[in-house]
């Protein structure tokens, strides 16, 4: 990554944090309900119809889930005597969202389990979907909807995306309602989506300036206790609305994450740097080795040989030297790595070791 590239990256970042940082953040942007959540919901199920690509002999449960559904339909076949490569055993998955009702649809995504190739095409057999405490509260069903595709041919094979796993639109049923019951209550709970105190006393100060009167105060760092005025007793739901949209300005501890795969740096705008001298340098190595041939003189009684004749060549970059300020900013910290020629992977080195040093004040996360 050229040198201009990597200053680029770094200051863009921290734009983004600073600016991030100096706008007002609604409510509902960093907390949410305790109440109002999604639920995860579960569910075994089978995709038919498949054009040969399904699971093969090695997974038995496909074939056994097969011979239950047949059963249950009245005809009985023993799974020995089923030969079929167009069926997948599959995994059902999906969020049922808060206030959903009995009757509405939501996607489903549908994962293989098995050894299938492909379920490009499939149709899922109707499979109930649970959740935590073991009851069915959507049933899935429908055609699905594949982003690839997969093709051979011999030894020839052409794949596109991933395809095993696949969404269908609509595709479940809300069976069950997940009791949630706003009206009435006297005071509500609500929590923060990352752990701050400053955070917290900002948010308890917009909802009370929003409302026009002390109804919240902070329970710890994350949650924020409410309660509900008198005026809006019968009008619970424009309550809320009133709290979601309070602004306040988030404040978060100073941070440097660190990508090793990609070499992305991100630095936060109070990252700062304590007095410190960076001397950076590389060593390059290279080890060879050629074989020559050694021939005896003209009647002489030696024997030809291959001699290895080993060359070595190191190459040292002069080290060079930098110093930092004590409190530098993060425009400082940019302008010193990129002027002595540190790449992605240099820069995340030295910031390692200036932590390790104490010198750098913000919390370093490697991902």
């Amino acid at each position: 990554m050229p040198k201009r590239l990597i200053c680029t990256v770094l200051i863009l970042g921290a734009a983004c944090v600073w600016s991030a940082a100096a706008a007002e953040t609604r409510i509902k942007d960093v907390a949410s309900f305790s109440s109002v959540r999604e639920n995860q919901l579960l569910g075994y199920g089978l995709v038919v119809g498949l054009n040969g690509t399904g699971d093969r002999r090695q997974t038995f449960f496909s074939t056994q889930t097969l011979t239950n559904m047949l059963e249950r339909s009245g005809i009985t076949v023993s799974p020995d005597l089923i030969r079929v490569k167009n069926i997948a055993a599959v995994m059902v998955t999906t969020n049922l969202p808060p206030f959903a009702r009995k009757g509405s649809r939501l996607d489903v995504t549908v994962s293989s389990i098995g050894d299938a190739e492909d379920i490009q095409g499939g149709v899922l057999i109707m499979t109930p979907l649970r959740g935590a405490d073991g009851e069915v509260y959507v049933t899935a069903q429908g055609q699905l909807a594949l982003g690839g595709f997969s093709a051979s041919a011999g030894a020839n094979r052409v794949q596109l995306n991933h395809p095993t796993v696949g969404r269908i639109a609509d595709g479940g049923l809300i069976e069950r309602e997940v009791p949630v019951s706003l009206s009435g209550r006297s005071e509500l709970s609500l929590n923060l989506h990352r752990n701050d105190f400053t955070t917290a006393i900002r948010a308890v100060r917009a909802i009370n300036g929003a409302v026009g009167n002390e109804v919240a105060s902070a329970v710890d760092a994350r949650t924020i206790r409410i309660r509900v005025p008198e005026g809006y007793g019968e009008r619970i739901v424009e309550f809320i609305s009133v709290v979601e949209n309070a602004r306040m300005e988030v404040d978060f501890r100073a941070k440097v994450v660190l990508n090793e795969r990609t070499g992305t740096i991100v630095m936060g705008k109070d990252v700062q740097i304590s007095a410190v001298s960076i001397i950076h340098g590389s060593l390059s190595l290279q080890v060879g080795t050629t074989f020559a041939v050694s021939q005896p003189a003209p009647f002489g009684q030696g024997q030809t040989k291959v001699v290895p004749e080993t060359t070595l060549k190191v190459d040292e970059e002069k080290g060079r030297t930098v110093s930092l300020v004590d409190g530098a900013s993060v425009e400082d910290v940019v302008r010193a790595l990129n002027s002595i020629g540190a790449g992605p992977r240099d820069v995340i080195a030295i910031l390692q070791a200036i932590k390790a040093a104490g010198a750098l004040q913000a919390e370093l996360e490697i991902i």
